[in-house]
C-alpha cells in the first residue's frame, strides 16, 4: 500500500536518504569550488534526483529535486557568470528534476500492481487448500502451505482430505510448470478428487477420475495456446484397520515415523503423473502398507526435497526426519518448514506443501471430521 510516497518493501530509510544527499552534494560542491578549473562539476547534481527516483519514494525524489534546485541556484550565484547560463542551468535542473519525480511516480505504481497481483496469486493458492488441523476417526491430520508469491515463480502443489463413507482419502500433488495456468491444472484437480473421493469405491477408481480431470484440463489449454502439464500426486486410502492403500503417480514417497524410527514407505515402482496414462500400456497399481496406531506419515512436495543451501546442497529430509523420530516435535510440518527456511537462508523459489498424518489410537474417541483446536 502506498501512502504519501511511501511503498511497502525495501525503500531508502531517511537516515540514509539525507546521507546520501549531504555526501553527494558536499563532494560535487567542494571539488568545484577548490579545483577552480573551466570545466564545472556542479551540472553534475541534476543526476542526484534520478537515482533517488530508482531507490526512493516520491516524496524523496521531489525534495531531492527541490534541494538540488537550490543547490545549483546558490552555486550559479556564488560563481558568477552570465544571466543566460544562470537561467538555463536553472531550467534543465527544473526539468531534469520533474521528470526524475514522473519516473519515480511511475515505479513505485508498477511495484505496486505487481504486489497486489503477487498477493491475489497467493491468496488464491491458498484458498484451494483445506485448512488444518484437521481430526477424523482415522487420523489427525496437520500441514504447511507456504506458496511463491512471485507470478513467474507460483507453482500448483496441493493437498486435500476427504473424509467419506470409504475412510479417510488424501491427495497430495504437484503441477509441473509454473505461473498462474499451474493453478488453473491444480484446481481441476483437487475439484476432481473432492468429487471422486466420496463417489467412487475403490482408490483406482479415484486416481482414474483424476487422470481424466488433467486430460480434459490439457485439452482445454491446448484450445488456448498454454502447453500440456502433468502432474505427480500420491493418494491415500486410510481406513479403520492397520493397512493403508496408496497409489503413487510419480510422487515423492512419504516417510513414516515409529517408535523412534524414521523410514520411507516402500510403495514399489511409481505409476506414471497424472496426465500420460494414455503413453504407456502398463496400468496403475495400489500398494498396501501397515500404519500402527501411534505412528505419523509425512508427505510433501518437491518444494522440500529440492530445496538447496548457499552451496547448492539438497535438503537433507530423511535425516532431518531421522534425528527428530525420537521425540517429533509439536506441529511437525511447521518445524519441517521453518528447517527449510533456515536451510536455504533465502526466500522460497518453488511452493512448499507438508501434510503429516498421525495414526489415532484405540483411546481416542473423538468423532469422525471433528476439527482440533487451533
Amino acid at each position: 500500500m502506498i501512502e504519501g510516497g511511501r511503498r511497502e518493501g525495501p525503500y531508502l530509510s531517511t537516515p540514509v536518504f539525507v546521507a546520501g544527499l549531504v555526501v553527494f552534494t558536499t563532494t560535487v560542491t567542494a571539488l568545484d569550488i577548490l579545483t577552480g578549473t573551466a570545466v564545472r562539476l556542479f551540472p553534475l547534481l541534476i543526476f542526484l534526483p534520478a537515482i533517488v527516483a530508482g531507490l526512493g519514494t516520491v516524496r524523496q525524489t521531489v525534495l531531492a529535486s527541490l534541494w538540488v534546485i537550490l543547490v545549483v541556484a546558490g552555486l550559479t550565484s556564488y560563481l558568477g557568470g552570465e544571466l543566460d547560463d544562470k537561467l538555463l542551468a536553472g531550467g534543465f535542473t527544473t526539468l531534469f528534476g520533474a521528470l526524475a519525480v514522473l519516473g519515480c511516480r511511475y515505479r513505485v505504481r508498477r511495484e505496486e500492481e505487481v504486489r497486489r497481483l503477487r498477493s491475489a496469486a497467493s491468496a488464491l493458492q491458498r484458498l484451494i487448500v483445506r485448512p488444518l488441523p484437521l481430526r477424523t476417526a482415522d487420523v489427525v491430520v496437520d500441514g504447511l502451505y507456504q506458496p511463491v508469491e512471485e507470478e513467474p515463480m507460483v507453482g500448483g502443489d496441493m493437498y486435500e482430505v476427504a473424509v467419506s463413507q470409504h475412510g479417510t482419502r488424501v491427495l497430495i500433488a504437484d503441477v509441473q510448470g509454473k505461473g498462474l495456468p499451474a493453478i488453473g491444472t491444480a484446481l481441476a484437480v483437487l475439484g476432481s478428487f473432492r468429487e471422486a473421493a466420496y463417489r467412487e469405491d475403490t482408490l483406482n477408481g479415484v486416481v482414474e477420475a483424476l487422470e481424466k480431470a488433467v486430460v480434459r484440463q490439457n485439452t482445454f489449454a491446448a484450445t488456448t495456446g498454454e502447453p500440456e502439464r502433468l502432474v505427480t500426486a500420491l493418494v491415500l486410502d486410510i481406513g479403520p484397520g492397520l493397512g493403508v492403500e496408496a497409489v503413487n503417480c510419480g510422487h515423492i514417497v512419504p516417510y513414516m515415523i515409529h517408535y523412534g524410527v524414521a523410514r520411507q514407505v516402500c510403495l514399489g515402482e511409481p505409476s506414471v503423473p497424472l496426465g500420460v496414462a494414455a503413453l504407456t500400456t502398463e496400468p496403475r497399481t495400489s500398494a498396501r502398507f501397515a500404519f500402527p496406531p501411534g505412528a505419523t506419515l509425512v508427505l510433501c512436495t518437491d518444494g522440500v526435497t529440492e530445496a538447496r543451501d548457499p552451496g547448492g546442497a539438497f535438503y537433507p529430509l530423511a535425516e532431518r526426519l531421522r534425528a527428530w523420530a525420537p521425540d517429533p516435535p509439536d506441529s511437525l510440518a511447521h518445524v519441517l518448514g521453518a528447517d527449510v527456511r533456515a536451510f536455504t537462508r533465502t526466500d522460497p523459489r518453488d511452493d512448499i506443501a507438508i501434510v503429516t498424518l498421525r495414526r489415532r489410537r484405540a483411546r481416542d474417541d473423538r468423532p469422525r471430521g471433528a476439527r482440533t483446536p487451533s
